[in-house]
């Protein structure tokens, strides 16, 4: 399986992306630059961490105007799974791939911290790995992880199964004390309607070896290479 990593001037999560696929997983996988305009041949693309582009102006607000964001939209159009971490998934909902907006985190601090994700699914194509309501032992570093839509949206993305991960406390319990930042009913992932777009703001690349504290991570990328193999 071939993955293709975006990097955008100010990116940072891209090397640890790589090590996780490349070394970690034995995938293959390539750094594709922010102005190329072609993703033939690749499997599946991820949109990693960071600052893009200093997040000057609103955090990933101008990536989304990079040359190839209009590549990215249209292989997610066709079917192509994309997975948004923290920067990416404020890049995703930036460009319209995904619904709603991340805000300031709601007590105002940036945190790096470890979080549990409670598995809302386990028949898409990131979470087939899992059990039903497992809770994912993979850290957060962000300072805009709030993730916000109006109700009407939030009612939508319940209803159509869209949430995928929350934020919980280690035995599976989805509550504000486990929230680290705000998120509207304790999002930490989503999907969009086709399913094949996943945002989420904790790092799975940051949980992928026994020395990091968690190999959690690996589980949404295993699913998505049992699904493509």
């Amino acid at each position: 399986m071939r993955f293709g990593i975006l990097v955008f001037p100010g990116t940072w999560s891209d090397t640890d992306c790589y090590h996780q696929v490349r070394t970690v997983l034995g995938q293959e996988a390539d750094y594709v630059w922010h102005r190329q305009q072609s993703l033939a041949g690749y499997d599946c693309l991820i949109v990693p961490g960071g600052f893009s582009y200093g997040d000057y102006l609103r955090a990933g607000a101008l990536a989304r105007f990079a040359p190839v964001m209009e590549a990215l939209a249209g292989f997610a159009e066709r079917g192509g799974p994309v997975v948004g971490i923290c920067n990416g998934f404020q890049v995703l909902c930036e460009a319209g791939l995904l619904p709603g907006a991340l805000m300031r985190n709601a007590h105002l601090e940036y945190r790096c911290q470890w979080t549990n994700l409670r598995t809302e699914r386990t028949d898409t194509p990131f979470t087939s790995r899992c059990r039903p309501a497992q809770a994912l032992r993979i850290p957060v570093s962000h300072g805009e992880g709030n993730y916000y839509a109006d109700e009407a949206t939030l009612n939508r993305l319940e209803d159509n199964g869209q949430v995928l991960f929350r934020y919980c406390d280690a035995a599976g319990q989805a509550n504000e004390a486990a929230n680290p930042n705000g998120s509207a009913r304790n999002i930490a992932g989503i999907l969009n309607e086709k399913g094949n777009v996943l945002g989420m703001m904790p790092h799975p690349e940051r949980s992928c070896e026994p020395l990091l504290g968690s190999e959690d991570g690996n589980l949404i990328f295993l699913s998505l290479i049992d699904r493509l193999a």
